[in-house]
């Protein structure tokens, strides 16, 4: 989606996932939206947090480059960890079936970093919540798999959608498992000036 600034300050969504673009929306803010293209590959030695982290900061980077003065970016990124591995999104059948066997029985992480920047800042805020799946086999994750919903998904699954049917309980914030924690991203985005509850 091509992205053409008006001339006031504007808040600008750099992603593509409607789940983010919901919950802005649910919010009341006015924003627009221009997907940010960059290389999501985990650097050697690199934690979770820093990699998330460092996704959300360089979203906001590459559409402010080709933004104007006004504009003010909001990035995100969310990752399912489990002992400490990143678990990004399937690349084939298999794969997602192995995420989602590792998954099983067990609780696992899901970190998700927001960041907003213009021209004179930026601020970052990492939420984590931890979630419990039930027992699972091999048969249910083929037939998830099947339905398209897990092909995208860090970790295989969404917990939004089908994909709640593995999970028994959450720790912490369920908009941040969802793709963006709702009480800290507006706490970004009154630094900012950028107003919620827009209706």
């Amino acid at each position: 989606m091509n992205y053409h600034p008006p001339i006031d300050n504007v808040l600008v969504l750099a992603s593509a996932s409607p789940r983010r673009r919901q919950i802005l929306a649910d919010l009341g803010v006015s924003f627009s939206v221009q997907s940010a293209d960059i290389d999501e590959r985990v650097n050697a030695g690199e934690l979770a947090v820093d990699y998330v982290q460092r996704l959300a900061r360089e979203k906001c980077q590459r559409v402010l480059s080709m933004s104007s003065e006004q504009v003010t970016v909001l990035g995100s990124d969310t990752s399912v960890v489990i002992d400490g591995q990143i678990l990004g999104k399937p690349k084939s059948e298999q794969q997602a079936v192995d995420m989602l066997m590792s998954l099983s029985g067990n609780w696992h992480k899901v970190m998700t970093a927001v960041a907003v920047l213009n021209r004179d800042k930026l601020r970052q805020v990492v939420v984590c919540s931890d979630v419990e799946f039930c027992q699972l086999n091999e048969q249910m994750c083929r037939r998830y798999w099947s339905t398209g919903e897990p092909a995208d998904k860090a970790g295989s699954y969404a917990i939004q959608g089908i994909g709640a049917r593995f999970v028994r309980q959450i720790r912490g914030s369920y908009s941040a498992i969802v793709g963006l924690p709702v009480v800290e991203t507006a706490e970004l985005l009154s630094e900012f000036e950028i107003p919620i509850w827009k209706f």
